[in-house]
């Protein structure tokens, strides 16, 4: 029952994008709309279905994820485009940088109750929100109660945004299956 999905800052808003944090958000922008595009290489990755951002905190249509937990992964299935991504649990460490992927590189550990996914190394090719391959996220994954896992995302990224900023949703239980 919140009216912003924004926890920090407390205003709620997302901080001010750098100047090239704008700039590389006007591009997104005329990406997912067509504008100008001479080719499939000027148009996002969604309007090409290769992949969504992550995070992903879309909300309605398709926007439903099925966790996945053995000893060694945690596997996090996103419906749209029916992206999967393998997070290692086994403390090994981040790939190194000249490797980028388009989820980043993300690596699990428990903290307590809570899954913390922190994920470096994303190409230059995301996008979210105008930030790429600088973008540092940690998820945190807390089950509340049998039905609601409150997921907590902190995105940090100074080549994009004015100061680090954190989104909590929380995510219910459906017993409905992932389509896409």
């Amino acid at each position: 029952n919140r009216t912003s999905l924004i926890v920090d800052p407390p205003d709620g808003r997302i901080p001010p994008l750098t100047p090239e944090g704008r700039k590389r958000r006007a591009k997104e922008a005329r990406g997912f709309l067509g504008i100008d595009a001479a080719g499939p290489e000027d148009l996002s990755n969604q309007v090409r279905c290769i992949t969504y951002p992550v995070p992903n905190v879309l909300a309605g249509y398709n926007s439903f994820f099925h966790i996945l937990q053995t000893p060694q992964y945690v596997v996090i299935f996103q419906e749209l485009i029916h992206d999967a991504r393998i997070i290692p649990m086994d403390g090994r460490p981040h790939l190194p940088e000249n490797i980028r992927q388009w989820h980043g590189d993300p690596r699990g550990r428990w903290d307590g109750d809570t899954l913390v996914v922190e994920s470096t190394n994303f190409s230059p090719k995301s996008n979210f929100r105008g930030s790429a391959e600088n973008l540092h996220l940690v998820e945190r994954f807390t089950r509340i109660d049998a039905e609601t896992i409150v997921y907590e995302i902190t995105i940090d990224d100074p080549t994009t945004f004015a100061r680090a900023w954190t989104i909590r949703i929380p995510l219910r239980s459906s017993p409905d299956p992932i389509f896409e």
